[in-house]
């Protein structure tokens, strides 16, 4: 009977680029992290922007420039639920929130989610979405 491993080490590389002063070495991001940076990743990629895998994305920024209507909020849930759950495995449960400022033209959005293998409280990250003219 093989053992299964309860918990794990996940490392990543910063997207800045920038050195470290001393080591001159890239930043690494790690365990949690790296899992929140790799899933805002996933939310803020626009379909077909990956070269070699177009179907990474959602389509949340294209929602903002069809008529609002209440099933709008739900649809950019969907996606983003359902884009999470594709494309990265080290995650568990998934939660977002959506809240439409009709008055700003823009929707606060909240995803929180679990990750597998680490004992660390829910994580979360939010952004606001607003059409650019």
């Amino acid at each position: 009977m093989a053992i299964q491993r309860k918990s794990r080490a996940f490392k990543d590389i910063s997207l800045s680029f920038s050195p470290h002063p001393v080591t001159k070495d890239l930043p690494v991001l790690l365990n949690e992290r790296a899992i929140v940076r790799s899933v805002r990743n996933l939310v803020e990629t626009i379909p077909t922007e990956r070269f070699f895998n177009s179907l990474i994305g959602t389509d949340i920024r294209g929602s903002l420039f069809e008529n609002f209507h209440a099933s709008t909020v739900t649809v950019i849930e969907d996606q983003i639920t359902e884009t999470i759950r594709n494309f990265e495995p080290r995650v568990g449960e998934i939660g977002v929130e959506v809240n439409a400022l009709m008055d700003n033209n823009t929707l606060d959005v909240k995803v929180l989610f679990e990750i597998n293998g680490l004992d660390v409280p829910t994580q979360s990250f939010s952004f606001l979405l607003e059409p650019t003219r």
